[in-house]
């Protein structure tokens, strides 16, 4: 059984930092490219941030570029999100994605097919 997992969330004052970790099992997504989402309370998810297969392009929401980065290891099956100085508009559940095979930086949620569970990230004025 396929499964995303992501952690690293938590409480943090704005202009901190915060690194997510997506670890995926039950299937290897080496050759996928993946993306993570998040989706604040009355809100859709929306797009943050996409990374190919190789890990050698990466895309970003115009309102996170320049503080967070997306990364991977293949030989660990796992995809991170590093966050620097988070803004209390970050605060969200942040979720990663598999991408289906299409556009590798599609913004699209109907272009990712397998999702974790999601993790929460609160930001603090």
């Amino acid at each position: 059984q396929v499964q995303l997992a992501e952690s690293g969330g938590g409480l943090v004052q704005a202009g901190g930092s915060l690194r997510l970790a997506c670890a995926a099992s039950g299937r290897n997504f080496s050759s996928n490219a993946m993306g993570w989402f998040r989706q604040a309370p009355g809100n859709e998810r929306e797009f943050v941030a996409a990374i190919t297969w190789s890990g050698s392009t990466t895309s970003y929401a115009g309102s996170v570029k320049g503080r967070f980065t997306i990364s991977r290891d293949n030989t660990k099956n796992t995809v991170y999100l590093q966050m620097n100085s988070l803004k209390p508009e970050d605060t969200a559940v942040y979720y990663c994605a598999v991408n289906r095979g299409g556009s590798w930086y599609s913004h699209s949620v109907l272009d990712y097919n397998f999702w974790g569970q999601g993790t929460q990230v609160t930001v603090s004025s």
